[in-house]
């Protein structure tokens, strides 16, 4: 569980990808933190159990759709009046190897990767700058700078959002909006199909993958008011592979 020492007390947060995993401990860590949490993600069943364990507000919703985004948002004004705080978190993974990769393998993870952070934040992006403030925060990862065996269509996505995140970032900054990345390896549903004997070639100095509530910490590090001077970055907090 990440360590309460961020208040977000009148704030109002929405993560996709909220089900599981990151997304699920993000949405937690805020909640403690005193936010107002919106989860949205596609599996309807699994988000209202996480939503009701959570105390958040529970939206079913395909990331790749703009009128599901716009839906989300609205949910969100509709019972706080307010945005502050965008989780673009949402993923899926579609591996093989270049040559066995179909047209609908790139496509549907592009559209919810790269799609869903393109479709999210410009959707939220009306109501922060009525605010004159906001957070938006983009999950990339390690293999969008560096590539991995069977995820061609999983890099291009991350890499996208890394440039997505730069560009924000720089037309965002004027209202009040900071826009930043993280790049985290940690142990989800993604990675639990990976044998245990490549686990050390896949990590950092410190030899294991991290837990989801220590991502969610870094989460709201870059989320809390108090980071305001910090936007178009990308923290990794990946245990040291990327040094």
């Amino acid at each position: 569980m990440a360590n309460l020492t961020f208040n977000f007390s009148g704030r109002t947060v929405i993560v996709t990808g909220a089900a599981r995993g990151i997304g699920l401990e993000v949405s937690r860590a805020f909640a403690l933190a005193g936010a107002d949490v919106v989860m949205a993600d596609f599996d309807a069943d699994v988000l209202t159990e996480a939503a009701t364990d959570v105390g958040g507000i529970a939206v079913q919703a395909d990331v790749s759709r703009t009128d599901d985004a716009e839906r989300v948002i609205q949910t969100a004004l509709e019972h706080t009046g307010r945005v502050d705080i965008l989780i673009n978190n949402a993923g899926i993974l579609r591996d093989r190897m270049l040559w066995k990769l179909t047209d609908e393998d790139w496509e549907s993870v592009l559209a919810v990767h790269a799609g869903g952070t393109f479709r999210f934040s410009r959707a939220v992006v009306p109501t922060m700058r009525a605010q004159g403030y906001g957070r938006i925060i983009n999950v990339t990862s390690f293999t969008g700078l560096h590539g991995n065996l069977g995820q061609a269509n999983y890099a291009t996505a991350k890499a996208g959002i890394i440039g997505f995140t730069k560009t924000a970032a720089k037309e965002l900054a004027g209202f009040g909006i900071t826009v930043n990345a993280i790049s985290p390896q940690a142990a989800t549903r993604m990675t639990a199909s990976i044998p245990e004997e490549r686990i050390p070639e896949l990590t950092g100095p410190i030899a294991r993958f991290a837990a989801p509530a220590e991502i969610a910490g870094a989460i709201e590090f870059l989320a809390a008011e108090e980071s305001g001077f910090i936007t178009g970055a990308v923290l990794p907090v990946d245990g040291g592979i990327s040094m």
